[in-house]
């Protein structure tokens, strides 16, 4: 079978403009207690984009920490996505939970969270999480793999006796402010159910999207 010839037709639900709340942000959550809940792995497990000075995007995997009045996640200052969210101040998330054929695209301003808020994450951390945040140089061009097995044996011995672990002061913590989110449900036929809110003069507008 070519690739060409992979498809599903998508038939786990529908969605209507009486079935979504007035909130984008409540809307989201609710959908990914639903994930939780049918046991999708890693719901929230998010595509992160961002755009160079040059127009150029890159995409990568993170986690999502937090919901409050954005999206919250964390990586190190110093790596690519890092300068581009800094030097552009936007990105693009985008959700996907295929055993409920949904996908939720959301766009917006970027900025860094508190150092009190990347603190109070950092220290919820493993230990090992917390001693690969010292240990990497994120994206820069390293040898080989057992630099950085080195530097963390270096570090387990050098906070062994330590009752906490700091946090390295080029790691922290991003939020998007979003203003569009799109609910997008897999439909048969290809006729998916997509809409969209937008933040316009302050409130959200809702609208529905040919697929």
């Amino acid at each position: 079978m070519s690739i060409a010839d992979l498809r599903i037709n998508y038939t786990f639900g529908e969605l209507n403009e009486a079935d979504l709340v007035a909130d984008p942000l409540a809307q989201f959550q609710a959908w990914f207690d639903q994930a939780l809940a049918a046991g999708v792995p890693e719901p929230n497990a998010m595509t992160v984009a961002s755009v160079d000075a040059d127009g150029r995007p890159s995409a990568r995997m993170l986690l999502l920490k937090g919901v409050d009045h954005g999206f919250v996640f964390f990586t190190n200052y110093s790596s690519r996505k890092a300068s581009e969210l800094d030097g552009q101040g936007v990105a693009a998330l985008v959700f996907y939970w295929y055993a409920m054929h949904r996908q939720v695209r959301i766009e917006g301003q970027i900025e860094r969270v508190t150092a009190e808020e990347s603190d109070a994450y950092f220290v919820s951390r493993p230990i090992g999480s917390q001693l690969g945040a010292w240990a990497s140089n994120q994206s820069q061009v390293i040898r080989d793999r057992s630099i950085l097995e080195q530097r963390v044996a270096e570090l387990e011995q050098q906070y062994a006796n330590s009752a906490a672990i700091s946090r390295p002061p080029q790691w922290g913590g991003y939020r998007l402010l979003p203003d569009t989110i799109e609910f997008w449900q897999g439909r048969p036929s290809r006729l998916h159910d997509r809409l969209r809110y937008q933040l316009v003069d302050g409130h959200w507008v809702i609208e529905r999207l040919s697929p």
